[in-house]
Order: C-alpha cells, then sequence, then structure tokens
C-alpha cells in the first residue's frame, strides 16, 4: 500500500515573543506553556530563573528575555521533544535572533542534541568550554556555541558530535571568528540536509560547511535547543527574537 501522506507535509514551529511568558520571581503577567516549545533547564525548578516579554530595553517585535538563576550550570532553553531526524524529516532548519547585554559569564546553544532533560545543564549534558577544549558530553549535537569560558571567548563556534565527521574538541578549529557583538542582534542559521551535511550561517553569510556534521540513522532522533546557561554565580541573559525550526513531515511512520 502506498504512503498516504496528507495536505500539512511541513514542520513549522516559531516562537515570536509576543504574549505568554514563564514568571521570573512573579514578575511576569501570565504562565503559559509556549505553543511550539518545551522550556527546560536546571534553573527552571527556581522563581528566579524564566521567560519573561521584553517590554522595555528591545521590545520591537517582540523579545523573550531568557534568564537563569543566579547558579553556576544553571540555564534555561526552548527545545523540542526528540522528533527530528535528518533522514526523515531533512532537511532541517533552525534559525534564532539573539543579542546580549553582556558577554561574561555565560554559555549560549542553538542547534540539535540528543540531551532535552526537564533538568538540562548545558556544561553537564551537553557541551562545556575551557580554555581552547570542548567537551562534547552528548551523544549527538550540531550547532552554534558560544562560551565565556574558551580562549577566543566572545567568538561563536560550530560544534558537532555523532555522525560521521568526528566531533572535534579543540575550539580553534572550529572557531567560525564572528564574534558575539554587544547589544547587536545577530541571525544565526543552521541547516543540516537529509544525508548529515550541515551548513552554519550567521547574518545570512555561510561560514562552514561539514558533511556528515549529523548521524543519519533511522532510529536515532533529536530535539531542537536554543538557550542561555549561567557560567558563574549571576544572573544572565539573553534576548531572543524568535526562534524558528522548519522540517519535513516522515509520512511513512
Amino acid at each position: 500500500m502506498a504512503t498516504v501522506q496528507g495536505e500539512f507535509g511541513e514542520i513549522f514551529l516559531f516562537e515570536d515573543f509576543t504574549g505568554p511568558e514563564v514568571l521570573v520571581a512573579l514578575t511576569g503577567a501570565s504562565e503559559n506553556v509556549y505553543k511550539d516549545f518545551r522550556v527546560i533547564g536546571d534553573g527552571t525548578e527556581d522563581t528566579d530563573s524564566g521567560i519573561t516579554v521584553d517590554e522595555a530595553t528591545v521590545p520591537l517585535n517582540g523579545v523573550g528575555v531568557l534568564t537563569t538563576t543566579n547558579e553556576s550550570k544553571h540555564g534555561v532553553y526552548l527545545a523540542t521533544s526528540l522528533c527530528l531526524n535528518p533522514a526523515k524529516n531533512g532537511p532541517l532548519v533552525l534559525e534564532c535572533r539573539v543579542q546580549f547585554a553582556d558577554l561574561d559569564a555565560k554559555a549560549f546553544f542553538m542547534g540539535l542534541s540528543s540531551a532535552n532533560g526537564d533538568d538540562l545543564s548545558l556544561e553537564d549534558d551537553l557541551i562545556n568550554g575551557a580554555g581552547t577544549t570542548l567537551t562534547l558530553t552528548a551523544t549527538d549535537i550540531c550547532g552554534f556555541f558560544y562560551d565565556e569560558g574558551l580562549t577566543d571567548d566572545e567568538d561563536w563556534h560550530a560544534v558537532y558530535k555523532g555522525g560521521t565527521a568526528t566531533g572535534e574538541t579543540v575550539s580553534s578549529n572550529v572557531d567560525l571568528d564572528d564574534d558575539a557583538v554587544l547589544g547587536e542582534f545577530q541571525i544565526l542559521r543552521l541547516e543540516v540536509d537529509p544525508n548529515g551535511t550541515a551548513r552554519w550561517y550567521i547574518d545570512g553569510v555561510l561560514l562552514k560547511t561539514l558533511a556528515g556534521a549529523v548521524r543519519t540513522t533511522a532510529t536515532d532522533y533529536l530535539a531542537a535547543i536554543c538557550g542561555v546557561e549561567s557560567k558563574a554565580n549571576t544572573i544572565e541573559y539573553a534576548y531572543l527574537d524568535y526562534f524558528a525550526v522548519r522540517a519535513n513531515r516522515d509520512w511513512t511512520v
């Protein structure tokens, strides 16, 4: 019997931060689950972490303020379930528009990962940077990484592990030579083909292409993740204009 297909073959997940909030110390106006994404992270069980809608600093278009606690390795992230497989859903596109109020004491990740637990710690469960060393903890990872602990601490890095390309653990080898710019939005875009080839773009410029960056085994599924984590005992922020995920529906299941 032929596979039956319907009208809605494209999956498009999008958060524009114009409405619901996840309360931070009871300062938000509402508390609702986002329509397309989970809110996860080690710090989200505490009242001083969450996601509010900014109406003062950079409010144009709707901007979400991802807010950590004042504890190291606590973060807050938007994430999907483990539902994305490049071979079945590809090509995959992940994109966010982000800026920071400062470039200190924080790590940020946007991409695909096999780790998406409710208590996710970027450093413990997914990836960490120290000096020129990247510790790739998750079984699968592909995306953009910023970490104040790296030697080139203001640059974006193209990180990957799990595909046929060996995960790079020397940060200088995956440095995109494109700085995070204080107080300015940047557009991060990750594309992954069905064969596992990945492309990293910043502000529309293609900076890296790598074959075999992502696993394409039919039984392995990944989550899309975007968020910030504190690297010290300080509250850290990421200002997100939007986070989007685009994929094709797998009609064979």
